[in-house]
């Protein structure tokens, strides 16, 4: 056996997606880091090992503009175009090499950490370092660092430190939430494994295992949803052990799962019922996806009142937006539904005390062991908002060890500078402004070759009888002058629309009705009809404009997006049985719903009026992200062969030596990386493809870099000299599909 000792700034056990943003947040600021993780693949339950689905604040679409940014988006973006057919080995390799591009980290896999040395009191503790175990390899590998981050999803590390911890479900008075039980318990969330199938196209058959277990004896057949054509995801149902111990009876977990998708799939193919003849297993699962184990307490625990109220932390670092998202304890054997759900009206945020324990001063934590409540911890669980939550810890870390500070000195000294640094680095954080005094951007003026300074969609395509409500959002900045919708009517009418605004500007759904107007409509095709809805609201909006059902009225989808513009349909029935989800139906951002394919499908309309919602001042607003309004600039649409651009000007020459450009990837387009649903674009359309900086030198324009073929959101362009310059200029000669160029940010740093 070789002993050895590695030692680095930072030390990150477990490589699941809140591990992987970690290590690559800290390493990206600079630090020395070791990623230390007990499989032979990366990613944790998203890995080829267990499968699951990436799923985050998008909720499946439910919420808008909420897909992630930062370290997450770069994967989600990369494995867009590197995998469009969902292959979890790709995906594999997709996370890997984000890990592998940093130099500043050092990966050890196959490493089991089962030793951590720490001092100090019960209440006052202090991690050393920890020992691993590198299976096949017969290496000790002792982890000495300043920081630690335990991203093991069970605890592991911080339970041998002795971090304070709960575990199960916390009593309905200790934070007054309403889906707690009355007496605290040690139940838990269970554990799932997944399954693969394939056609082959020819008769296959299938003779169960001895241990396969007939589903027909159970509640299973009548409770759940099983249908020939499904796998992987589609079975997260197939969850059992949550009145266990999920991780000491982790065996007896695994067996009774093997047992029960050995016995569905004995249904699937040989009960008749199904058309499974040319259908076999592909792959199943060896490894139990946990849910949920320890939770450790931190300055603050999260809970459920905070993420209903979308609570505006002082200290948010981090967004999720999943519904809060509990099973029932018996798992695929309850009478009731597989899961229910309780939305918040947008995306909610995590504060950094949830991120660092409460009585081991240089341990934070990422992933689904953060300090949150049960309740809470049903929204924030899920994989991408670990992530974001890790890129965030990874980033306190690196600030914790060049500052030689505690996280808790941290956040009581170095707060706003914390939040600063995850801006930059494009991190998913909502509602806090780029103040970085280094960024010679903010002291520019901006100006642009030209505007896009009207909103409306007009390219008529699908039409849709209006049998339900429909609705169209979009920015008002700084008024709006009328609305015009383009129907056809089978009679003369009358038509209603309501403007409302949407609350929080991290909303999109009707928050306040700021008017009502009806128009009357005659019989005809092709008609654009006038409302007289003006609203000037004191700072710029989104309008939620209702229009009401009428079934002698049709409005028509476009075939392409407009940023900005978005459609809803009242009441669109669910796509999954009650069975297996329960969605209460009037919670807002259920009752008005993008999906049934209208993502990228806008209704006819016009906004009245000059628009300021595409300003080019906006690339130097300080928001990275649409809140209240988009935050982008866009150009008019570009005729062919024609470029744009945009212009920072100083009043003196300044000293610029990097460039730092966030493009539009248009967060409001829900991603996922095993693929539950295909995403027709491998780079998104609306990022600038082709592009060149340049700057004015000697009186003419000089081409400091040139870029094609981009497919990332946000590029950061160092020169190879420093530049003395009074203008700079990003011109875009193409984008990757959209008809204007689209710009969110410009940084410029000396």
């Amino acid at each position: 056996m070789r002993e050895e000792t590695v030692k680095t700034d930072i030390t990150v056990v477990g490589g699941g997606l809140s591990g992987v943003c970690a290590a690559i947040s800290a390493a990206r600021l600079g630090q020395t880091v070791a990623l230390v993780h007990n499989r032979p693949v990366l990613g944790g339950n998203a890995s080829s090992e267990v499968r699951v689905w990436v799923c985050g604040a998008t909720a499946h679409g439910i919420n808008r503009y909420a897909r992630e940014t930062g370290i997450m988006g770069e994967l989600f973006l990369e494995n867009q175009y590197q995998n469009p057919d969902g292959n979890p080995y790709i995906w594999d390799l997709v996370v890997l090499e984000a890990v592998k591009k940093e130099t500043n980290i050092q990966l050890f896999l196959n490493t089991d950490v089962h030793e951590v040395e720490a001092e100090g009191g019960e209440d006052d503790r202090r991690i050393v370092s920890v020992t691993g175990w590198m299976m096949g390899s017969e290496r000790s590998i002792r982890y000495e660092s300043e920081v630690f981050l335990d991203c093991t999803g069970d605890g592991w590390i911080g339970f041998l430190a002795g971090a304070k911890y709960r575990i199960g479900r916390e009593a309905r008075s200790e934070f007054g939430e309403v889906w707690a039980p009355v007496v605290a318990d040690e139940i838990t969330l269970g554990s799932t494994i997944l399954f693969y199938t394939k056609d082959v196209g020819h008769p296959v058959k299938y003779h169960p295992p001895s241990f396969a277990k007939d589903i027909t004896t159970t509640s299973i057949p009548i409770k759940r949803v099983i249908r020939s054509g499904d796998s992987g995801c589609h079975y997260w149902w197939i969850e059992w052990g949550g009145e266990l111990d999920t991780v000491h009876e982790n065996e007896r977990i695994r067996d009774e799962l093997w047992s029960v998708i050995y016995g569905i799939w004995d249904y699937i193919k040989n009960s008749g019922n199904f058309e499974a003849q040319n259908m076999t297993l592909e792959w199943v699962g060896a490894l139990p996806g946990k849910r949920e184990y320890r939770r450790f307490e931190g300055d603050y625990i999260l809970n459920q009142n905070d993420i209903l109220a979308q609570t505006p932390f002082e200290d948010r670092v981090a967004f999720g937006g999943w519904s809060i998202d509990l099973h029932p304890p018996q798992g695929m054997y309850a009478s009731e539904s597989g899961s229910k759900h309780w939305h918040a009206d947008g995306v909610y945020h995590i504060p950094f005390r949830s991120l660092y324990s409460v009585n081991v001063r240089n341990m934070l934590m990422a992933g689904r062991n953060i300090s949150a409540s049960h309740v809470a911890f049903g929204t924030t669980r899920v994989m991408a908002t670990c992530a974001v939550i890790g890129e965030a810890a990874g980033a306190g870390a690196a600030l914790c060890a060049q500052k030689g500070v505690s996280p808790r000195e941290l956040y009581r000294g170095h707060m706003a500078e914390l939040q600063q640094v995850l801006l930059r680095q494009d991190a998913s954080l909502l509602g806090v402004a780029n103040g970085d005094e280094r960024d010679l951007a903010r002291s520019a003026t901006v100006t642009a070759s030209s505007t896009l300074a009207s909103l409306g969609v007009e390219r008529a395509v699908e039409p849709r009888v209006l049998l339900d409500d429909v609705a169209v959002l979009f920015p008002v900045e700084p008024r709006l002058d009328g609305f015009e919708l383009l129907v056809d009517a089978v009679e003369r009418t009358t038509l209603c629309v309501e403007l409302w605004d949407t609350g929080r500007a991290e909303n999109y759904v009707p928050g306040r009705r700021v008017g009502a107007v009806e128009a009357r409509v005659e019989a005809g095709r092709g008609q654009w009809v006038s409302f007289p809805l003006v609203w000037e609201p004191e700072a710029a909006k989104n309008a939620f404009v209702i229009v009401r059902a009428n079934p002698a009225v049709t409005v028509y989808h476009a075939d392409a997006p407009q940023t900005g513009a978005i459609a809803f349909v009242k009441g669109t029935p669910p796509v999954v049985s009650k069975d297996l989800e329960h969605h209460e139906p009037e919670q807002p951002v259920v009752l008005w719903s993008m999906k049934k394919g209208i993502d990228r499908k806008p209704i006819c309309f016009r906004a009245v009026g000059r628009t300021d919602a595409y300003a080019a001042a906006h690339v130097t607003d300080g928001y990275l992200r649409p809140y209240g309004t988009m935050h982008v600039w866009l150009s008019e649409p570009m005729a062919a062969g024609r470029e744009e651009w945009l212009e920072l000007r100083w009043d003196q020459a300044q000293r610029v030596r990097e460039i730092q450009v966030t493009f539009n990837d248009n967060v409001h387009e829900d991603l996922i990386n095993l693929h539950a649903f295909r995403t027709q674009q491998e780079v998104m359309p609306e990022l600038v493809r082709d592009y060149r900086l340049e700057a004015w030198v000697d009186g003419a324009w000089h081409t400091l870099r040139r870029v094609e073929g981009n497919r990332k959101r946000t590029r950061r362009l160092a020169l190879d000299a420093a530049v003395e310059t009074e203008r700079l200029r990003l011109v875009v000669e193409a984008t990757n599909g959209s008809p204007c160029a689209e710009v969110v940010e410009i940084r410029a740093y000396a």
